[in-house]
């Protein structure tokens, strides 16, 4: 046999018994004579004991090398235990050891105490994934999707999986395409969600579904996105929204139970869209703190300070928040100012109330007294604290307040978890060119269908959000299932009847056989585990994951292929394409391999 125990499962009821384990050789250590080597493999490590003169193998091991070690377990001497390992009061005599493969001079240390650039560990992942901290974080989601599948399968669901060759749809980002060989210039699309397919399923009597589906969006890149990614997809039929809700906290606090030991409380707290964005700037507010967004609007009516007077004459608000007590000098509040312009502020009111009162602020000065006493009571001043205050059209000036404060007190760990819904988004939005688009999807149901049709701008969609730590998890909705309606979201949001039919018309068809109503969800499996591992990118929770440039420093892809692959799938290169093929330094991009 290769080994009879695990590395990390020998245990004092093992002592004076013989055992075989294999792994990875941690680190290696030589005291008198007698050489020390740590065996590791994926349920622990234990500590192995050999004599060079027995076994001269053992005065070659290196780190990493991988080995299989027979001998008897015994007890350490005394003083020599390791309080800090479930092995550290055992150790194995060898008496036998075979080196099963050598290892090449590692470009990082396989441990958690040393630093490594990214670069350096995507380029390598497969040792990546050897060090402690990775390791846990793949058994991690390993649970997850274990209690997911448990958790629904007791609740009735039905796991069906969905195709990755599907036609294109909008659904918020742009498609990865895939070119058709047997039907050339035509292409499939890899879907962003399964979430026609999910609604099909509906339609054919499924009516509990899941799936943990592999999801594809070509899109900027951010700590928590990916090109291709994982979620938990579900959908039911005969829901109403409080359906989906309870069916999703389900599944959430079971997994969190699982993973963080902790029963979270149920129901989570609930928010509106507008209630959100009021009072924290986000429609993802992380909860785990106060720095409620203050309306101080009615305190001036009459200013005389031409920053908040001419934001109110132009039916704007004028807003602020405590950030609490802060080391406050030119510097930061210059810093502050700067930020709050990033966030799309014209400027930045900073303010710092003193121990006799006042508040020192180079706008003071044009502020009456009512004013200031108005201002330190609406925003429960305290001697020390910091008020930072904007001026401008609600939106931009709540979204300013909410990057502020999440700046200024988001804490630094995910040791906390606070979940939250997030409901009653609009249904339509404004896209960058100030043309109406959608909010979540274009299959999401009005909560009115006379108001959607009579005041889109203002209509309010049965759309939620799952929200941790200020994180989005996922999102979902009840569903369109009347086809007059479907087609006429498609009309306000400028897709002509030719349009619809050509890109959906097998849906429309399948929506006139007795749709039931229905509902469902998504959340990012990736998102869900990196949070819950106490992370600060999905990078690190995922396998094998692409830079933030979209490139795999192991593989090398995204690569160049041959001419003749792709004369047979009918695409043809752009000049600047092959230019950039032929002369990969002609525009800095030589990392792409």
């Amino acid at each position: 046999m290769i080994r009879s125990h695990g590395a990390g499962a020998v245990t004092e009821a093992d002592i004076g018994s013989e055992v075989v384990v294999a792994g990875w050789v941690q680190r290696r250590r030589d005291h008198g004579g007698v050489a020390f080597f740590d065996v590791r493999d994926a349920t622990g490590l234990v500590q192995v004991v050999a004599d060079p003169a027995e076994h001269p193998t053992v005065a070659d091991l290196k780190m990493e090398y991988c080995v299989r070690v027979r001998g008897e377990v015994r007890s350490r001497p005394a003083g020599t235990e390791n309080p800090d390992l479930p092995t550290g009061k055992i150790e194995i005599g060898v008496v036998e050891l075979d080196v099963l493969a050598p290892a090449k001079t590692l470009p990082f240390m396989i441990d958690d105490r040393t630093d490594v650039d990214e670069a350096v560990r995507l380029r390598h992942r497969y040792l990546d994934l050897r060090r402690p901290r990775m390791a846990a974080n793949l058994r991690a989601r390993s649970r997850v999707t274990a209690v997911i599948r448990r958790t629904l399968d007791d609740m009735g669901f039905l796991e069906v999986e969905t195709p990755t060759l599907i036609n294109s749809t909008p659904e918020g980002a742009r498609d990865m395409l895939v070119p058709s060989r047997l039907r050339p210039g035509e292409f499939y699309a890899l879907p962003q969600s399964p979430q026609l397919f999910k609604q099909l399923l509906m339609i054919a009597g499924v009516e509990r579904y899941f799936q943990i589906a592999r999801c594809y969006r070509d899109e900027d890149f951010r700590s928590d996105r990916q090109l291709e990614f994982t979620q938990l997809d579900l959908e039911g039929s005969f829901w109403e929204r409080d359906d989906v809700l309870e069916t999703i906290e389900v599944v959430l606090a079971a997994v969190t139970r699982e993973i963080r030991g902790v029963d979270v409380p149920l129901p989570f707290p609930r928010l509106t869209w507008h209630e959100a964005m009021d009072r924290y700037g986000s429609d993802k507010p992380d909860m785990r703190f106060d720095m409620e967004i203050v309306d101080l609007s009615d305190l001036f009516p009459k200013s005389e300070f031409g920053v908040f007077k001419n934001a109110l004459e132009a039916g704007g608000t004028v807003r602020g928040i405590n950030g609490g007590p802060q080391e406050w000098s030119r510097a930061r509040a210059d810093a502050m100012t700067e930020r709050a312009k990033e966030l799309g502020a014209r400027g930045l009111v900073w303010m710092v109330s003193q121990d006799d009162g006042s508040l020192r602020s180079p706008v003071a000065k044009f502020l009456d007294e009512a004013e200031i006493e108005g201002i330190k009571s609406r925003m429960e001043v305290s001697p020390g604290d910091v008020l930072l205050i904007a001026a401008d059209r609600w939106r931009t000036t709540v979204g300013v307040l909410g990057g502020l404060r999440l700046d200024l007190g988001r804490p630094n760990t995910h040791d906390d978890l606070a979940y939250l819904w997030v409901v009653d988004f609009p249904l339509f939005e404004e896209d960058e060119e100030g043309a109406i688009t959608f909010s979540h999807h274009p299959f999401t149901s009005p909560t009115s269908i006379d108001e959607m049709a009579n005041d889109p701008a203002n209509a309010i969609s049965n759309a939620y959000d799952a929200v941790l730590n200020g994180v989005e998890l996922g999102s979902g909705s009840i569903r369109i299932h009347d086809p007059k309606v479907q087609r006429q979201v498609f009309e306000i949001l400028g897709i002509d009847g030719r349009t619809a039919e050509r890109r959906f018309g097998w849906f429309l068809e399948a929506l006139e056989y007795g749709t039931p109503p229905h509902g469902g969800f998504a959340f990012g499996v990736d998102r869900l585990v990196m949070v819950l591992q106490n992370e600060t990118s999905i990078r690190e929770v995922i396998p094998f994951p692409k830079t933030q440039t979209g490139l795999d420093p192991m593989t090398g892809a995204p690569t160049w292929v041959d001419e003749d692959q792709l004369a047979e799938l009918g695409v043809e290169l752009s000049r600047e394409s092959k230019m950039r093929r032929d002369d990969p330094d002609e525009d800095g991009s030589e990392e792409s391999g």
